[in-house]
């Protein structure tokens, strides 16, 4: 059994939102044990340690990136993952968490030969109480994982589904490729939480959702830089608690701005019971829709109008795909953004580590999260063609959006459901995107409720670019081939979002991911051309429709 961790990459606390203390945390990132089981011809490695693996890779990355190790790109259906791992003293008395921050695409866990449970989605973390299944010195874990990234049932993002990276798709991921790790817990703990900020009133919401703890009283004060600004203190009835904090002083969240408020929730018991206390933060922001003094409809921030200017960020990353490689590297891509000039990040058909998010939070970057794209392959015809000849079709008709199989349609719920969870305290999130350009697009009004009754606080771009079914907030525009000029349609109420434009490309030696593989609708070889190109087209086209 392979158990050594030198040079633990991503070492740093992958949850800073909810953050139970350093000496509650265990980072399995490093080298574990791996086979490759394409076809998934074997169903069962060894789950006790004995029979070797014949491979190494180092998690989180991907097999086919090349920090990992591996740096195999060929279609693989299945893998098998395996390590060691001792437990500190004192963890036996408590519960142990293993965290798993995503795995493309179903992982199956056993810990010691004991199955524990699977989960079933590529982009999101997940968790499991693996405590019962311990046991005194060294325990191992294995994950097996199936990705069948050509089905029509899984969302696939921007992976290709052919055998090498082509066009805008890119190089697949199958497998962990975001941190794993272990995490102590009291019997009764804080499982997790939602915030509602009310700027007009100046209080925040806490709803916490507690493990245990009947009848112990969970209490949450609010600090901002250092200051006692607010608390409040409830009994647990039921595996649940609201409180309501009223702040001394309101400091917005804005952009460029991150004022975020320290959060300290502590459960606590007059008993015996174990008192503990997470460690979190919060923003006072509000997202919405508005008219402004001239009477055009907009997207504000915190009541008022606020022009968006952002990039498509489709978070790739050519040594590590899906993973980014430092946490440095993540701060400086945000940064740079805002550098240029640009004051969103739309995330792009992919959800980052909750490490990103926060850094958005922090630096006040505002983000559009887009749900995943998925469905089979899409006809060109169908898809592209019909939009651009300005034809309307409903998105009930699934051949033509590739979203004929049923299950996949119901899993796509299931996904979005489990990214809104995920994300909603997010400070800095500020729109969601269930669709992309008719890619697997299907039923995008009923998706617009779906997402309304889960998170009623954000603005939705219900069918970005192409088809649009007249519902959502906002009308979304993309427009890559002809100039640009705007043109209000008739009784529309919504606001008009450019949400693509551009494309323009030049490629720079030695910064391409091989000959001939960059993308570009408009590719141009001299730098500085490319330079006057882009600024004759923000003056000329889109400065004139911001308007």
């Amino acid at each position: 059994m392979y158990t050594e961790q030198n040079n633990i990459p991503r070492p740093e606390f992958p949850r800073p939102q909810f953050d139970r203390g350093e000496e509650n945390f265990i980072n399995l990132n490093g080298t574990w044990e791996y086979e490759t089981d394409r076809g998934l011809s074997g169903e069962a490695r060894d789950l006790c340690g004995d029979a070797p693996y014949s491979e190494r890779i180092t998690v989180p990355f991907c097999r086919e990136s090349v920090l990992s190790g591996i740096g195999d790109t060929d279609f693989c259906e299945g893998a098998w993952y395996r390590r060691s791992f001792s437990l500190p003293e004192g963890w036996a008395e408590s519960r142990t968490l293993l965290h798993i921050g995503a795995c493309d695409y179903e992982a199956r866990v056993w810990v010691n030969g004991t199955y524990i449970g699977k989960h079933f989605g590529g982009y999101v973390s997940f968790s499991f109480d693996i405590t019962a299944a311990l046991h005194a010195g060294e325990n191992t874990v294995v994950i097996g994982v199936k990705d069948f990234v050509r089905s029509e049932d899984q969302p696939v993002g921007k992976q290709s589904q052919r055998y090498h990276s082509h066009g805008c798709s890119y190089t697949r991921t199958t497998g962990i490729w975001q941190t794993v790790w272990l995490e102590r817990v009291p019997m009764d703990y804080i499982a997790n939480t939602k915030y509602y900020p009310d700027i007009e009133r100046g209080i925040l919401r806490i709803e916490a959702d507690i493990v245990g703890g009947e009848g112990m009283t969970l209490s949450a004060g609010a600090f901002y830089e250092g200051n006692a600004e607010g608390m409040d203190s409830v009994t647990v009835h039921g595996g649940h608690a609201t409180l309501f904090i009223k702040l001394s002083n309101v400091h917005l969240w804005e952009v460029g701005c991150g004022r975020l408020y320290d959060l300290f929730l502590t459960l606590f018991a007059d008993d015996e019971r174990e008192a503990y206390t997470v460690q979190s933060y919060f923003g006072m922001r509000k997202f919405g829709i508005g008219k402004d003094e001239k009477g055009i409809t907009r997207l504000f921030l915190n009541g008022k109008p606020y022009f968006q200017n952002g990039v498509l960020d489709q978070g790739y990353w050519p040594e590590s795909l899906y993973t980014p490689p430092s946490d440095e590297a993540m701060v400086y891509d945000i940064k740079t953004a805002k550098r240029l000039g640009f004051n969103m990040i739309r995330k792009h058909l992919k959800v980052e580590c909750a490490r990103w998010y926060s850094h958005c939070d922090h630096i006040g970057m505002l983000v559009w999260q887009d749900m995943m794209n998925g469905g089979s392959s899409y006809s060109p015809l169908s898809i592209y063609v019909f939009s651009n000849l300005g034809l309307r079709i409903k998105d009930n008709r699934y051949r033509y959006f590739s979203r004929i199989d049923e299950a996949g349609r119901c899993h796509y719920y299931e996904e979005l459901g489990q990214m809104i969870d995920l994300l909603y305290n997010t400070v800095s999130l500020a729109l969601w995107v269930p669709f992309n350009e008719g890619w697997g697009q299907f039923d995008a009004l009923k998706a617009t409720e779906f997402i309304r009754k889960r998170d009623n606080t954000r603005p939705i771009d219900h069918a970005s670019g192409w088809y649009d079914q007249g519902g959502g907030d906002i009308k979304s525009i993309h427009w890559y081939f002809r100039p640009y000029h705007h043109k209000q349609p008739p009784q529309e109420q919504r606001p008009i979002c450019l949400t693509e434009y551009g494309g323009y490309n030049c490629a720079i030696p030695g910064h391409c991911w091989g000959e001939g593989a960059e993308f570009g609708y408009k590719k141009i070889t001299d730098p500085a051309e490319f330079n006057r190109a882009f600024q004759k087209l923000m003056e000329e086209q889109i400065l004139p429709a911001k308007e």
